[in-house]
Protein backbone atom coordinates (compact mmCIF):
# COMPACT_ATOMS: atom_id res chain seq x y z
CA UNK A 1 0.00 0.00 0.00
CA UNK A 2 2.82 1.96 0.69
CA UNK A 3 4.47 2.25 -3.01
CA UNK A 4 0.78 3.20 -4.36
CA UNK A 5 1.38 6.39 -2.04
CA UNK A 6 4.73 6.79 -3.63
CA UNK A 7 3.84 5.76 -6.76
CA UNK A 8 0.58 8.60 -7.23
CA UNK A 9 3.13 11.50 -4.64
CA UNK A 10 5.73 11.09 -7.97
CA UNK A 11 2.46 11.24 -10.73
CA UNK A 12 1.52 14.23 -8.60
CA UNK A 13 4.91 15.75 -8.88
CA UNK A 14 5.71 14.81 -12.69
CA UNK A 15 1.99 16.74 -13.83
CA UNK A 16 2.85 19.74 -11.81
CA UNK A 17 6.05 20.50 -12.51
CA UNK A 18 5.35 21.91 -16.15
CA UNK A 19 7.16 25.15 -15.20
CA UNK A 20 10.13 23.87 -15.45
CA UNK A 21 12.62 25.37 -17.72
CA UNK A 22 14.29 22.48 -19.56
CA UNK A 23 16.21 24.39 -21.74
CA UNK A 24 20.08 24.79 -22.64
CA UNK A 25 21.45 28.04 -24.09
CA UNK A 26 20.85 26.84 -27.79
CA UNK A 27 17.60 26.16 -27.10
CA UNK A 28 16.51 28.88 -25.09
CA UNK A 29 17.10 31.48 -28.27
CA UNK A 30 15.41 28.95 -30.65
CA UNK A 31 12.78 29.36 -28.26
CA UNK A 32 12.55 33.03 -27.74
CA UNK A 33 12.35 33.02 -31.69
CA UNK A 34 9.80 30.88 -32.39
CA UNK A 35 7.63 32.56 -29.70
CA UNK A 36 5.53 31.95 -26.30
CA UNK A 37 3.69 29.16 -27.95
CA UNK A 38 5.90 26.73 -29.66
CA UNK A 39 8.53 27.76 -26.75
CA UNK A 40 6.47 26.02 -24.07
CA UNK A 41 6.07 23.42 -26.69
CA UNK A 42 9.51 22.93 -27.25
CA UNK A 43 10.17 23.26 -23.34
CA UNK A 44 7.54 20.60 -22.76
CA UNK A 45 9.64 17.87 -25.81
CA UNK A 46 12.55 18.42 -23.80
CA UNK A 47 11.25 16.98 -20.27
CA UNK A 48 9.77 14.53 -22.32
CA UNK A 49 12.58 13.39 -23.09
CA UNK A 50 14.63 13.56 -20.07
CA UNK A 51 11.63 11.31 -18.49
CA UNK A 52 12.19 8.57 -20.43
CA UNK A 53 15.63 7.28 -19.21
CA UNK A 54 14.97 8.57 -15.86
CA UNK A 55 11.83 6.42 -15.61
CA UNK A 56 14.15 3.30 -16.89
CA UNK A 57 16.99 4.61 -14.10
CA UNK A 58 14.89 4.83 -11.68
CA UNK A 59 13.19 0.55 -12.51
CA UNK A 60 16.47 -0.86 -12.67
CA UNK A 61 17.31 0.77 -9.57
CA UNK A 62 14.04 -0.37 -7.86
CA UNK A 63 14.80 -3.58 -8.79
CA UNK A 64 18.04 -4.01 -7.73
CA UNK A 65 17.26 -2.52 -4.61
CA UNK A 66 14.81 -5.48 -4.36
CA UNK A 67 16.97 -8.49 -5.17
CA UNK A 68 19.10 -7.14 -2.36
CA UNK A 69 16.41 -6.63 0.00
CA UNK A 70 15.36 -10.48 -0.46
CA UNK A 71 19.17 -11.94 -0.88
Amino acid sequence: MKKWYLLLLAGILTVISGPLMAQCSLCTKTAQQLGEGPAKGLNNGILMLALTPLAIIGFLAFRWWKSNQEA
